[in-house]
C-alpha cells in the first residue's frame, strides 16, 4: 500500500467523490480508511474509532461477518456470474427469492426483482408501478408523491421523488409529475405543531388535499421511507403511515415503502413496514441485505401486484427493465448468508437496546449543551442530533460547527456523519455497550469543544 502522505495528496488528483465538491476534495483531504473489524474502522495513520455510521446505514453486522466473507469467496469459485434476463437463472438467486419471500411474508410482499442497490430499487419500483396502472387500463396514473426531507436515491426517478433540494437542483428539470407533501417533523413544519398525532393528521390531510387538486386518477403511487433517514432521522407518529396506507388504498394509488435503510432490523423491527403495522405494495431495499459486502438490492412486491402482471398475457406485462447485475450470482449467496446470519443473531433485540442506550446517553448531552436543539431517533439504531444556534429561535448553527463536532468526535473515538446541522448516528447493530460509551464520550468531546 502506499503511504498516507501519498494517498492523501492523490485523492483528488483523479478521483471524484459522491455528494461532495470536487473544489472541496481538493483542499481537504479525507479520511482515508485501510481497515475494520468488528465495529471498529482504521484510518491510514492507524487510528481506531468506533464506527457510528455502520459504512452508510449498510454493515449491520459488523467488519468481520466471515460467514458472508466465505459465502462471496465460494461462490466466486462455484459462478462468478451468470445473468437472470430472459431464458436464464442461477441457482443462488432462485434460493434468496424463497429465503426473501418468507421474510418479507409479514409484509404481504412475495416476489422480488433484483437490483444493484438502493438508488436501481426505487427507479424499479418507480417504473414497475406504472405499467401496473397501464396492464390495468388505467394509462393516466403517471404522477408519484412524496415526502419533503425524504431521500430516494439519486438516479432520474429518485432525484424527482428526493424531497431535498440539495440533491434535485443541480439537475433539474427532473421527471414532471412529482409532487411533495410536508413531512410530520415534529420540530420544523409549516403548520407550527409541535405535538406529533396532530402533526400526523394535518400531513395527511396535505396528502388528502394533494391528491384532490391532482386527480386521483392521475397519481401512481405515494412513496415514502418509513423513518426518514438521510432527511435527518425523522420518525412520524405512529399514526402516519398507517394512515397513508388508508388514503392510498381509497384512492387506487399504490404505496412505496422506501426500505433502503430501515429494513433488515435497524429500526429494532424487521421492516420499518412492519414496525407501524402497514402492508405496502413495493418495498424497496439494498444496503444491509448483503452487510455493505456486495452491492445488491431488492424490490419485494405484494401478491395482488404480482397477480395483475402474472395474470395479463396481453405483452403490457413484459418488464422491459433491468440490470446487467440484477440478481448477481455472488450478490444472491453474499445476501443468503447475511440474512441467516441477521436472524441468527436476532439484531433487532440488540438494535433496540442500544439505540435505548444512545437515546438516554444523548438526551443527557442536551441537558448539558445548549447547542442541542433536538434529538430524534427513540426506534432502533436511528438517531440524529439537531445543533442549533439559538434554542428559542431555533436558528442554524454557525455553518462550521457540526463539522467542528464530528472532527473532535473522530479524534476521541467514534466516525459520526454530518448531514447540514444534523449529527447522524447509524452504527452496526452488533454495537456494544462499550461501543455506544464510546460514542457517547467522544459526541461529548465533540461539543465541549463549541
Amino acid at each position: 500500500m502506499k503511504d498516507g502522505n501519498f494517498l492523501k495528496a492523490n485523492n483528488a488528483r483523479s478521483l471524484w467523490h459522491p455528494m461532495t465538491a470536487p473544489s472541496d476534495s481538493l483542499k481537504n483531504a479525507p479520511t482515508i480508511i485501510t481497515g475494520a473489524s468488528g465495529t471498529r474502522i482504521r484510518d491510514v495513520d492507524g487510528h481506531e474509532v468506533v464506527d457510528a455510521v455502520g459504512g452508510l446505514w449498510n454493515v449491520n453486522l459488523g467488519y468481520s461477518c466471515q460467514p458472508v466473507k466465505d459465502a462471496i469467496a465460494a461462490q466466486l469459485d462455484a459462478l462468478p456470474y451468470y445473468s437472470i434476463f430472459r431464458g436464464t437463472s442461477n441457482d443462488k438467486v432462485i434460493e434468496l427469492a424463497e429465503v426473501l419471500r418468507d421474510f418479507f411474508a409479514p409484509d404481504g410482499l412475495t416476489r422480488a426483482f433484483f437490483t444493484s442497490g438502493g438508488s436501481d430499487s426505487v427507479e424499479t419500483a418507480l417504473r414497475l408501478a406504472r405499467q401496473y396502472h397501464k396492464i390495468r387500463g388505467e394509462a393516466g396514473r403517471v404522477k408519484f408523491l412524496s415526502l419533503k426531507k425524504g431521500y430516494h436515491g439519486t438516479h432520474m426517478g429518485g432525484a424527482s421523488v428526493n424531497g431535498n433540494a440539495n440533491f434535485r437542483t443541480a439537475y433539474e428539470p427532473l421527471l414532471p409529475g412529482c409532487h411533495h407533501i410536508p413531512a410530520p417533523y415534529t420540530y420544523r413544519n409549516p403548520f407550527n405543531e409541535t405535538d406529533p398525532a396532530r402533526l400526523a393528521q394535518l400531513c395527511l390531510q396535505a396528502l388528502e388535499d394533494e391528491i384532490a387538486f391532482q386527480g386521483a386518477g392521475t397519481i401512481a403511487a405515494f412513496i415514502m421511507e418509513p423513518i426518514l433517514g438521510a432527511g435527518g432521522v425523522i420518525p412520524p407518529h405512529p399514526s402516519f403511515m398507517p394512515g397513508v396506507e388508508a388514503i392510498c388504498r381509497k384512492n387506487g394509488i399504490l404505496l412505496i415503502a422506501d426500505e433502503v435503510i430501515t429494513a433488515f432490523g435497524r429500526t429494532g423491527a424487521w421492516t420499518g413496514s412492519r414496525l407501524w403495522g402497514v402492508k405496502p405494495d413495493f418495498a424497496c431495499t439494498a444496503k444491509a441485505i448483503t452487510n455493505g459486502y456486495f452491492p445488491f438490492g431488492a424490490v419485494m412486491i405484494a401478491e395482488s401486484v404480482a397477480a395483475v402482471f402474472e395474470g395479463d398475457d396481453t405483452g403490457r406485462a413484459a418488464i422491459g427493465h433491468g440490470y446487467t447485475y440484477s440478481g448477481h450470482p455472488v450478490g444472491a449467496a453474499a445476501a443468503l448468508a447475511c440474512l441467516a446470519e441477521t436472524k441468527r443473531l436476532n439484531v433487532i433485540e440488540n438494535a433496540a437496546a442500544r439505540g435505548r442506550q444512545l437515546w438516554d446517553g444523548i438526551n443527557r448531552l442536551k441537558e448539558k449543551y445548549a447547542v442541542i436543539g433536538d434529538v430524534r431517533g427513540g426506534h432502533g439504531l436511528m438517531l440524529a442530533i439537531e445543533l442549533v444556534g439559538d434554542r428559542a429561535t431555533k436558528a442554524a448553527p454557525p455553518k462550521a460547527q457540526p463539522g467542528q463536532v464530528q472532527a473532535t468526535a473522530y479524534t476521541a473515538g467514534a466516525m459520526v456523519r454530518v448531514s447540514g446541522p444534523n449529527i447522524i448516528l447509524s452504527p452496526p447493530l452488533v454495537l456494544t455497550p462499550a461501543d455506544a460509551d464510546t460514542i457517547l464520550a467522544a459526541l461529548d468531546a465533540g461539543f465541549a469543544s463549541l
